[in-house]
């Protein structure tokens, strides 16, 4: 089987990080793949093969006749079974080289958040119905994404179907040297957007501090919002306690060295690095948005409601306080990790829903 996985451009996010993890597994499992990127971009993804670019216009994403061709070329040459689309506007170019160039290959979109909580307007709702009454499937990244995707399209209803994200292994996890040794440490990785609530979490580490002086707030990732959260700091005088690691090859190591890691978004599918810190043993916070709760509970980890940041930061406090309970919670959700969350299984998932819509005839 060969497949064609879209992405966005080259870029350290979880949509290509996941698309690359599931393609190296689709490879050891016998399948072909090809990584097709539609814009240009400069990250170093972690995947062996070549990556190719469509090189499409950012600024002409509904006229982009050129790229449509070009990718209508590589699907004449190359003949792939599914074309995969992962996130950003992998579907739009998709639909509409399929739609100008008469191509008959499948289409499948990853839904990897809430769709719904990006629909400005009831234009932009029609827009992305027309995109969704081209595809063969939509694979929804959790239940909650699933859940919100039929709310906004029901006519999806048959044909979607739940396929997560999962974990690499490594056995190349290393402690780091965070300076204080006396300190706890707290570790949050993620882009600086909006969705991601850097802003709260700073709000959240003020409540910490109040009651834990000895405690220090890591901040891996970078983006576009990374220059307006360190004014924040500064202004909170919190330059001391806060630290900016921008992007890192290595966030298990970060993960692993801290005492909790906390993810306060306001809007996720099913994070990616909640599954990497059950997997170091790493107690968890976060809020209970998207599929979030899918797998944090109170057996496996901490979770809170959207927005109580007095909770939040209570449950940050009893984690640094109370490492017994933290640890056994920490077991437990390494224990599910490894039964339900590992690539290696998931990527048999992504082959059989391959093969059912092989199978089935094209609407």
């Amino acid at each position: 089987m060969k497949i064609f996985q879209l992405i966005q451009q080259k870029q350290h996010r979880g949509a290509e990080t996941f698309a690359c993890q599931l393609s190296k597994h689709l490879i050891r499992k016998g399948c072909q793949v090809l990584i097709i990127s539609i814009f240009e971009g400069t990250s170093n993804l972690n995947f062996e093969g070549e990556i190719t670019c469509l090189k499409a216009s950012r600024k002409a994403r509904f006229t982009d006749i050129k790229a449509w061709k070009k990718l209508a070329e590589l699907i004449k040459i190359e003949q792939p079974d599914i074309i995969q689309a992962n996130a950003g506007d992998t579907l739009k170019y998709a639909v509409l080289s399929k739609l100008v160039y008469r191509w008959k290959v499948p289409i499948v979109s990853r839904n990897a958040s809430e769709v719904g909580r990006y629909l400005k307007s009831s234009v932009h709702k029609k827009l992305n119905s027309f995109f969704y009454r081209q595809v063969a499937a939509v694979y929804s990244v959790s239940e909650a994404s699933q859940k919100d995707l039929l709310a906004h399209f029901p006519f999806l209803k048959n044909r979607t179907q739940v396929l997560p994200i999962g974990i690499e292994e490594s056995n190349d996890i290393k402690l780091l040297d965070f300076s204080d040794a006396q300190a706890s440490h707290i570790v949050h990785i993620g882009g600086f957007s909006f969705e991601k609530n850097h802003e709260g979490l700073i709000q959240i580490f003020e409540r910490v501090k109040q009651k834990a002086s000895s405690v220090k707030l890591h901040l891996v990732g970078d983006g576009p919002l990374r220059s307006k959260i360190e004014k924040i700091v500064q202004q909170k005088k919190l330059q001391q306690d806060v630290h900016f690691h921008g992007f890192v090859n290595n966030p298990l190591d970060y993960i692993k060295t801290a005492d909790v890691l906390v993810l306060p978004s306001i809007i996720e599918g099913l994070p990616g690095v909640i599954l990497e810190a059950m997997y170091c043993e790493t107690p968890v916070v976060a809020y209970n948005v998207g599929g979030v709760s899918e797998v944090v509970n109170e057996e496996t980890g901490w979770l809170i409601d959207k927005n109580e940041k007095e909770k939040f930061a209570t449950a940050v406090l009893s984690i640094i306080k109370n490492t017994d309970q933290a640890e056994q919670r920490s077991l437990r959700a390494k224990k599910m990790i490894n039964e339900n969350f590992k690539n290696k299984n998931i990527a048999l998932k992504f082959m059989n829903a391959y093969k059912d819509l092989k199978n089935k005839p094209q609407f």
